[in-house]
């Protein structure tokens, strides 16, 4: 993308109460790299245009504070799960689409989303931790990383259980490669019993700017 075609993002904090930043554009790499580097995320669905995000708070964790329940630690020692890192990209993003929530009507991962977060993937920025129960994928995750900040887009699981696991083995990855934090974007109280918090935009773009001046770990996850 020339400099010319380059999307300038609005300044985050002029997001509205709910965190609408403003609308349109295209999901090319250059310009999801250019929106993370900024606090800012697409999310849509088919019947609207490509609508761009900063909410006026955010959910966190660090890594290195995770909290682990008694239950979740039993069924991580029983280890019925196989653990991977960008081994099957497109399967786990394609299945984040498809697989039904609890409460959830449609998805907003639209096949231009899939396409565009599998490009990001080729190109080393995108990633995904995949649970494997007797050889069938049962569950994972995918996100974007950049700096040392790591942020998460969608999970799913067809076993339960499954996507959280997935979920411990990628803080525990993250603790290795000393990342700074995972951005959730949305609160719930399963993050919340792992340890993560909420943080208004202002001190979250603080935190990600510090983040940003390491340099970005690109490839395949799975070769680490």
């Amino acid at each position: 993308m020339s400099i010319k075609e380059k999307i300038i993002f609005p300044d985050p904090e002029w997001a509205d109460k709910d965190g609408l930043l403003c609308y349109g554009g295209n999901l090319e790499p250059a310009t999801l790299l250019e929106a993370y580097s900024k606090g800012i995320f697409p999310w849509y669905d088919k019947h609207n245009p490509i609508l761009w995000w900063s909410p006026p708070i955010r959910m966190l964790i660090k890594p290195s504070e995770m909290k682990i329940s008694k239950s979740l630690q039993k069924i991580i020692r029983d280890n019925i799960f196989e653990i991977k890192f960008d081994s099957c990209f497109d399967i786990v993003i394609k299945s984040c689409a498809v697989v039904k929530r609890k409460g959830q009507k449609g998805t907003w991962i639209t096949p231009e989303m899939i396409d565009a977060y599998i490009k990001l993937h080729k190109m080393g920025y995108a990633h995904s931790v995949e649970a494997f129960y007797e050889g069938t994928l049962a569950g994972g995750l995918y996100g974007v990383s950049l700096g040392k900040a790591f942020f998460g887009e969608s999970m799913f699981h067809k076993k339960s259980n499954a996507s959280k696991v997935a979920f411990y083995y990628l803080l525990r990855l993250m603790q290795k490669l000393e990342f700074d934090f995972i951005d959730t974007q949305q609160s719930t109280t399963h993050l919340q019993s792992l340890g993560a918090y909420e943080i208004k935009r202002k001190d979250f773009l603080i935190l990600l700017r510090k983040s940003l001046e390491h340099k970005t770990l690109k490839g395949n996850w799975g070769k680490i």
